[in-house]
């Protein structure tokens, strides 16, 4: 297997790249991390901001055990430590968005520590990432630059909402592999239900931290961070562009400066934001407002109990148990909503009252299930652009709608018709078969009636076919389905051709 140590160089050979994410994932709680002001987006500005958001005197901060909960289902998800003693500290620094002054956060003893994740490339290389760890914090306000003319406007909505900041090593090597590994991360949290990864709205966003560094050295190059990128397309480039313009300045003899940059998206090019800090500089200190965080084992135990099954078993049970590829699993796996909407499809397939194909192989349902869940439904989810979760046609209409298929009522192209009806709203797969005559033909009698025919209507074909141009038998099933407009069982059809057509 390899891990992300192995070498995948940028296009210069001569330099490898190091990349460690910061991933910020917005803990989706009823209320904040501190106070009990609402985190519901979109509301009107400075209107979910409490007196402990927006630091008036004498207010004390009170932890959400919700938000702690989170943190650590997603500890036990990457087989993490989960410290039974951690701590919350102040981070101090000065922005107009942060209230206090300081950002409530953890440093010395996070909640969770020494996890590690499996991501699967493209390229069929498994990356194992090493997660240093995940910590809670609060999020700052939002500055608006372009509400007001000449002004920057302050929203402190944002502030005090709970995030899970989730801190790779520095072991990936690529903008390709950083990305990869974004995407597993995203999936995750969604997966345990923690995130929504709504990143339009900044509930998933991360910090690149990217240096180079001669070829087959151990020592890490001077870094720079890329700031709050909310794009798996703007974060594969705004790190590719930072690769090449750090290797370009190394390679003209130039110092790598250590600070934030910006990743400007319209004209491709990262800019200098401000000198990039180290722990020191924010004086990071414990609370003293805020007791240590305990967790006991009955808690660890109540979380674990209540853990859905994860991605990577899920798809390793497709395979073993259902027989279904790797890639087919791979997909499924990608999204829960979707992956459950298979198992329920599946589940309503495989117990309809019809002998199975194949003798009676589930497996057989399982494929066939799962080509229609990442087909027809993929792409008419595509079309309308929505989420599986707001699909037009159930995953028990989808059942039944192969269960049609599966008893030769209807054959698979017929199937994709009837799948478009159900799609506009024109009912359930029986009612469409039935409104427009789609059942298919089965009957022996008419299917040797419309062989009979074609075969009597091109006598040159069969003369060219009986002389081994075997390549026309798809003209006579094409010519056969013309008459029975479309609606023949192919098998039968394509049986009794061969038959008719050997003893012509």
């Amino acid at each position: 297997m390899n891990t992300p140590h192995s070498s995948h160089l940028a296009p210069h050979r001569s330099w490898q790249p190091v990349i460690g994410l910061e991933i910020h994932a917005q803990l989706n709680t009823a209320s904040k991390l501190f106070s009990g002001a609402s985190t519901a987006y979109g509301a009107e500005p400075n209107t979910h901001a409490s007196v402990v958001d927006v630091a008036l005197p004498g207010t004390l901060p009170v932890p959400n055990h919700a938000a702690l909960d989170k943190a650590i289902r997603f500890g036990l998800a990457v087989n993490a430590q989960i410290a039974r003693h951690s701590v919350f500290a102040r981070k101090n620094y000065f922005y107009p968005d942060l209230p206090k002054g300081y950002q409530i956060s953890q440093y010395e003893l996070p909640i969770v520590a020494n996890g590690r994740m499996r991501v699967q490339m493209d390229d069929g290389r498994v990356l194992d990432v090493e997660i240093q760890r995940a910590h809670l914090e609060e999020d700052a306000g939002k500055s608006l630059h372009d509400a007001f003319h000449a002004v920057t406007a302050i929203d402190l909505n944002r502030s005090g909402t709970p995030l899970l900041e989730i801190v790779s090593a520095p072991v990936l090597h690529s903008a390709a592999e950083a990305v990869a590994y974004m995407r597993t991360v995203h999936t995750l949290v969604r997966w345990l239900g923690i995130c929504d990864g709504n990143m339009q709205e900044g509930s998933f966003r991360c910090d690149a931290n990217v240096s180079v560094r001669p070829s087959g050295e151990s020592t890490l190059g001077t870094r720079t961070e890329i700031k709050n990128v909310n794009s798996f397309r703007f974060v594969e480039k705004a790190i590719e562009y930072e690769i090449e313009r750090q290797i370009r300045a190394l390679e003209n003899g130039e110092a790598i400066v250590q600070e934030t940059r910006l990743y400007d998206a319209a004209h491709h090019h990262t800019r200098p934001m401000r000198g990039k800090e180290d722990a020191h500089d924010y004086r990071y200190f414990p609370d003293p407002d805020l007791p240590p965080l305990t967790v006991t084992e009955a808690d660890i135990a109540a979380i674990v109990a209540q853990m859905p099954e994860l991605p990577d078993a899920r798809r390793a049970r497709y395979v073993a148990a259902l027989g279904l590829p790797d890639a087919d699993a791979v997909q499924l796996c990608s999204d829960k909503a979707t992956a459950d909407y298979f198992e329920a499809a599946l589940a309503a397939l495989s117990v309809a009252g019809v002998p199975r194909n194949e003798g009676g192989d589930s497996r057989a349902d399982a494929k066939l299930a799962a080509n229609w869940v990442l087909g027809e439904l993929a792409a008419a989810l595509n079309d309308a652009a929505i989420h599986i979760e707001a699909t037009r046609v159930s995953a028990a209409a989808l059942a039944h709608l192969l269960l049609r298929v599966r008893d030769g009522t209807i054959s698979g192209k017929i199937a994709k018709e009837v799948f478009a009806a159900m799609w506009s709203g024109e009912g359930d797969a029986d009612t469409i078969i039935a409104a427009r005559g789609l059942r298919q033909i089965s009957d022996s009698g008419a299917l040797e009636s419309a062989v009979d025919a074609v075969i009597a209507e091109f006598p040159k074909q069969l003369a060219d076919y009986r002389n081994g141009n075997e390549k026309l038998l798809q003209f006579f099933v094409g010519q056969a389905m013309k008459r029975l407009k479309g609606q023949a069982n192919p098998q039968q059809l394509n049986t009794l051709l061969r038959e008719k057509l050997r003893r012509a």
